[in-house]
């Protein structure tokens, strides 16, 4: 492996015997690495103290997909360590230091890998090169283990102990990476390094925030697409810890001393609201679905051969719509931040997956420059992509350019679920030809999504295996405020089309598994048009899932069959239901997943098991519903999730490629309610076309 002096410039700092090496792991490409001087200014770094702990300082927000974990395995693989040995620190915002500081898309180990390897694996060499010339040796008869350098003779030296003249010696030309077999923590389950403090309820997230001088605030805004006319204060402006009672755009804010009084102070606020149009409602929604799909104004999104000559020429043709509501994030740690607006200057701090957009939209807001709005990142409770809005950051700096005070805004369940932003809701209808061989010469799909932009994936699987395609979106606007869901688009669009395609290999008399292995032949040897995935890698995950849940093999079990390509990763999926009482019950699901390299085997397993969680209790209950502008249910008690006791068990295993990783926090979720819908309908025969199922 090969690194030149600009892809890596050794910058060192020695500050009472700590060597820190500075190196940009965000830069577009490998070989773009660049060194800022000075300590100070590191893009990233990782240090060796006398004592040989290695600190790896992480830029990307960890909002539990682990990657404050998976980052120094990396490196410590790489340098040879003692996993026991490394600390990780989350680093704040620096634009200046770092390209890709963000958390979304499942792309931070993607982008990191090769930046990472080439951190660990340079410091390796430079301490080998060290302990060489001490014991003067040649380095080729020296070896390392678990941060130590062995020599020929039996000597060893720490690496603490080697820091300060690893430091003076040039940064080599040339690293090695270590071959797979030698890995000792790669592909290992290694614990996560905040879970102790997680558990032991250490103050790690933005609701934690305190500063001094900070008041609290509570923002009561109005329902969707209203406007406030007029609110009563007076009452309020009275009890006891209240500080002020302002309103700024189409928000009343309740500014105190306390939670708790703000909290008591909220019931006695009373606002009135009005709107020029009638408030949108679940029958908007549905009137507006209903335009969509017999519009002629929808956007091509892929045209291949000619669909309708092609349908019409069709011995068989299986047409179906699927539809699904909006949702919310529903993390467990409702939206917070804290600003602290000065004349010339912002200090923010929280949860936040984009801290660099919250930046600029702050300094947008308030014309201060970016250079002058400084940004804290605390963990997240979760987000599933509400965090990657900023309208909680945006609320908390403005108001604190108008009450002059730092304050933490604090968002409740019920603000988080009526007044957030959500999954669009969306419908698509599929329709697909058969020849009277019951190979699919015509398929097609349009998506109506609500605030959703392109509903569809045009370039994804099956699209590539058949001659005549048409692909077609509409984005219909609402004033309901819609964002990133977990696996944004495929969330829901996964699903549909894995239904979609069962119900076509049964109309062809086709096993489901089958028909999709003989269309990716097609694509292997004669593709249609641009396509996203590799077809080889798709291929493995289906027929390995097929082996090991024993597709068809178990008497009295009812499966369904799921797979789906999205953030560069694949996943199939094998549901198993039982009819208990008359009703289908999920009891089991084995997952097959092509993510690359596993990195930490205990956080894949769990990104894997909590997306196919997340996805079956989604599919299966939760649903927003909409009148007058107002969204409902407003908290967990009414709002249906998945319980306990109805996880099934899950059988999570990896494809062993070597493949550099891809996304995991995102791509199991996608397939699976189209397997759940399909197993289903193999113990019921009744179809689900709208979600929730139930």
């Amino acid at each position: 492996m090969k690194t030149s002096r600009r892809d890596f410039i050794q910058k060192t700092a020695l500050f009472t015997g700590v060597f820190t090496l500075g190196f940009d792991w965000f830069s577009a490409e490998a070989s773009s690495m660049e060194v800022v001087a000075g300590a100070s200014r590191f893009n990233a770094f990782l240090s060796i103290d006398t004592l040989g702990k290695i600190t790896l300082f992480s830029p990307n927000p960890e909002i539990g997909q682990g990657i404050k974990t998976a980052f120094p395995v990396v490196v410590a693989e790489e340098l040879d360590v003692d996993w026991a040995q490394v600390q990780v620190e989350q680093a704040n915002l620096d634009t200046k230091q770092f390209e890709r500081q963000l958390t979304g898309g499942s792309g931070a180990l993607k982008h990191s890998w090769e930046r990472l390897r080439k951190a660990g694996a340079t410091v390796r060499k430079m301490m080998l090169q060290a302990a060489a010339d001490q014991w003067k040796v040649d380095v080729a008869q020296c070896k390392t283990s678990k941060g130590f350098v062995i020599g020929p003779a039996g000597q060893k030296a720490s690496y603490g102990s080697l820091a300060e003249a690893a430091a003076k010696l040039p940064v080599p030309s040339e690293v090695t990476f270590k071959d797979r077999k030698e890995y000792k923590i790669i592909g290992t389950r290694v614990k996560g390094v905040d879970n102790k403090n997680v558990v032991t309820g250490k103050p790690l997230f933005g609701i934690d925030i305190r500063k001094p001088g900070m008041v609290f605030a509570q923002i009561v805004r109005p329902p969707f697409g209203a406007t406030l006319k007029s609110f009563s204060a007076e009452d309020v402006k009275k009890m006891p810890g209240i500080l002020e009672v302002v309103s700024f755009k189409n928000k009343v804010a309740i500014v105190g001393e306390s939670t708790y009084a703000i909290l008591q102070a909220r019931a006695s606020l009373t606002c009135d609201y009005g709107s020029d149009v009638p408030l949108e409602s679940n029958d908007t929604h549905q009137n507006w679905f209903d335009e969509g799909m017999k519009s002629d104004k929808a956007q091509v999104m892929r045209k291949d051969g000619d669909f309708a000559a092609a349908i019409a020429s069709a011995a068989k043709v299986i047409e179906a719509t699927y539809e699904c509501p909006f949702i919310s994030h529903s993390p467990m740690e409702p939206m917070n931040f804290f600003a602290d607006v000065k004349a010339d200057s912002v200090l923010l701090a929280g949860p936040t997956q984009v801290p660099q957009p919250a930046q600029k939209a702050v300094s947008d807001l308030l014309k201060i420059p970016v250079d002058k709005i400084q940004v804290e990142l605390s963990k997240m409770g979760g987000g599933f992509g509400r965090r990657l809005s900023n309208d909680f950051v945006l609320e908390a700096a403005e108001l604190s350019s108008i009450i002059k005070k730092p304050v933490l805004v604090m968002w409740t369940r019920e603000d988080d679920m009526t007044g957030g932003t959500y999954r669009p809701a969306a419908r698509y209808r599929f329709k697909a030809g058969l020849d009277k061989n019951g190979e699919i010469i015509a398929f097609a799909l349009r998506g109506v999504g609500l605030n959703a932009g392109n509903s569809t994936r045009q370039d994804n699987f099956p699209v590539g295996a058949i001659e005549n395609v048409l692909i077609e979106s509409i984005d219909q606007k609402s004033a309901v405020t819609t964002g990133p869901w977990r696996a944004p688009i495929t969330n829901f669009l996964g699903y549909a089309e894995q239904a979609f395609l069962d119900e076509v290999a049964e109309a062809a008399g086709k096993d489901p598994i089958q028909m999709r292995l003989a269309l990716l032949e097609k694509v292997k040897t004669k593709p249609v048009g641009k396509i996203t995935y590799e077809p080889a890698r798709f291929e493995e995950v289906i027929k390995q899932v097929a082996e090991k849940a024993q597709w068809k093999k178990k008497p009295g079990v009812h499966q369904g069959f799921s797979v789906y390509y999205s953030h560069l990763s694949y996943v199939a999926q094998i549901a198993e239901v039982k009819v208990e009482k008359g009703k289908p019950k999920v009891t089991k699901v084995t997952a097959v997943t092509d993510c690359g390299e596993v990195v930490n085997l205990s956080g894949a397993e769990n990104q894997v098991k909590g997306a196919i969680i997340d996805g079956m209790g989604h599919a299966l209950f939760a649903k927003l519903n909409f009148q007058k502008g107002v969204a409902s249910p407003s908290n967990f008690n009414a709002y249906r999730m998945i319980r306990g006791n109805e996880i099934p068990v899950i059988d999570a295993h990896f494809v062993n490629n070597g493949i550099a990783p891809t996304g995991l926090g995102e791509p199991a979720l996608p397939p699976t309610g189209g397997s759940i819908a399909n197993a289903i309908y193999a113990a019921t025969k009744k179809r689900h076309y709208k979600q929730p199922f139930n």
